[in-house]
């Protein structure tokens, strides 16, 4: 298998984890006693940016080596690894700042 396949099956996994990382933590909140919807988003939103910038440079590494391959087709799986790569990063940042908000608010009052 191509190094290019491998990163973009990276990307997607780490992108799809960037994703689910957040929802993963609300329903956890929502099913466990004793975890409170604000400690489980402390851990899950580290998580969905550090896994979502894992998943963005994975599908950054998958476009230069299929750039250089000589193949016309090995493009083909980096698009969607790269689409779930920037999404998850956007809902880490997304939530990071919707923490960010509440952060400030709290300590308005």
């Amino acid at each position: 298998m191509p190094s290019s396949r491998r990163a973009a099956r990276a990307a997607g996994l780490f992108g799809a984890l960037a994703v689910l990382a957040v929802p993963a933590a609300v329903a956890g909140s929502r099913f466990l006693n004793g975890i409170t919807l604000l400690h489980a988003l402390y851990v899950a939103v580290p998580s969905a940016c550090l896994l979502g910038l894992l998943a963005v440079a994975s599908a950054r590494r998958a476009r230069l080596v299929a750039a250089r391959s000589v193949r016309p087709d090995a493009a083909g799986p980096g698009r969607l690894a790269r689409t779930l790569a920037w999404a998850g990063l956007y809902c880490g940042v997304t939530a990071a700042l919707a923490l960010a908000v509440y952060g400030v608010l709290r300590w308005a009052q």
